[in-house]
């Protein structure tokens, strides 16, 4: 058995597929398909069932791909333990985060990090909160940054800080000439939220409900950018996140609502009981600093 064979295996039972298996492994398909048959002959079991549309794991092919899993971490894990010992700060480093943080956190944070860590290389991957989860489980990937609450209890989260949801509004509106802005005053206010499976359009629905205001949701996008622009076109308010604020801006007005205002936890995320590399603790440590008194 060989590192290949268990990799070709583990590619073809997440694509379910022999021939993007192939692809993403940068191989031959007769030659992927040769290796697999190898493994199954030394296993003496069928791994796969090869349907039409489809190849999918045999109960032996399901028990097998947790040990390949846990095989491939480790050595991927051992590699890396090798090369954190010569010198100089090396590797790759997965980093996830939500479409929502990206734009706002990440130039600071990369800028700092490869300017000290030069030679490390890092992937940044914009995902919605589902997705993410289920790349760290998988080891896809090594740290997230992402906002609570999350429906997970495999991962180790790392709270970073809190920031506030402001009203945003164009710079002409009538609610900037009140001293103060309530739940209240919003109520004949048409609504432009995030796409349902961002977890920012849910925060915000979610403190609207809980002081029993529902707002009127007119629109909803996937970018914090175009919700804005929206804003500007003057086609309702919304709640964007204090990092996300435009400074200076004369077309947009950002105020804090009165009373416990709307926010949300910022946090940096891993999955529970997997050794990062070195370069992917640096990475967390070096976040916890950056962030421990932020300035958005």
């Amino acid at each position: 058995m060989e590192m290949h064979q268990l990799r070709y295996f583990l590619a073809v039972a997440k694509t379910g597929s022999f021939s993007r298996a192939a692809e993403e492994c940068h191989v031959a398909q007769p030659s992927l398909s040769q290796q697999i048959l190898k493994l199954e002959d030394e296993m003496g079991e069928k791994l796969f069932e090869r349907l039409r549309r489809r190849t999918i794991l045999t109960g032996a092919g399901e028990l097998f791909r947790k040990r390949a899993e846990r095989i491939i971490q480790e050595v991927d894990e051992a590699r890396r333990e090798v090369h954190d010992l010569q010198g100089e700060l090396r590797g790759k480093i997965e980093l996830g985060a939500l479409p929502t943080i990206a734009p706002y956190l990440l130039p600071k944070l990369v800028r700092g990090f490869t300017e000290k860590y030069p030679a490390v290389e890092l992937v940044v991957h914009e995902e919605v909160t589902s997705r993410i989860l289920a790349a760290l489980d998988s080891n896809e990937l090594d740290l997230a940054l992402m906002s609570l609450p999350l429906p997970e209890s495999r991962v180790e989260v790392h709270q970073l800080f809190r920031e506030e949801l402001l009203l945003t509004m164009t710079a002409g509106h009538p609610l900037i000439r009140k001293k103060t802005v309530t739940l209240e005053d919003l109520a004949p206010e048409k609504f432009i939220l995030m796409q349902e499976g961002h977890c920012l359009g849910e925060q915000a629905l979610q403190f609207c409900r809980e002081r029993g205001f529902h707002p009127q949701i007119t629109c909803r996008s996937a970018q914090v950018e175009t919700i804005q622009a929206l804003v500007e076109a003057g086609l309702g308010i919304s709640l964007v996140p204090e990092m996300a604020r435009r400074e200076p801006c004369r077309t947009l007005s950002y105020r804090s609502l009165t009373g416990k205002k709307p926010s949300r936890a910022i946090v940096l995320v891993s999955k529970r009981g997997r050794q990062l590399s070195r370069a992917a603790e640096e990475l967390k440590n070096f976040t916890r600093k950056m962030s421990s008194a932020p300035s958005q």
